[in-house]
């Protein structure tokens, strides 16, 4: 299942909306999304997951790449 992640860049900063970035991330479940990512200086803020004309949607953006994370 596919995941979108809203997040900030940095743990330690408070974060600000019109800083907020997504990336899409591959997984199980949110758990095991948060656990992947969990290497990762991000300032995880929602995980929701992608499917069905949601995900059909977010595939026509130029920028949507699946993060490949082992």
């Amino acid at each position: 299942m596919i995941f979108k992640v809203y997040y900030q860049d940095s743990k330690t900063e408070v974060p600000v909306r019109e800083k907020t970035k997504t990336v899409f991330v591959e997984g199980d479940s949110e758990r095991d999304v948060r656990t992947k990512l969990a290497d990762r200086p991000y300032n995880i803020e929602f995980v929701t997951a992608v499917e069905g004309k949601f995900l059909e949607y977010e595939k026509q953006s130029e920028d949507f790449k699946v993060l490949e994370i082992g």
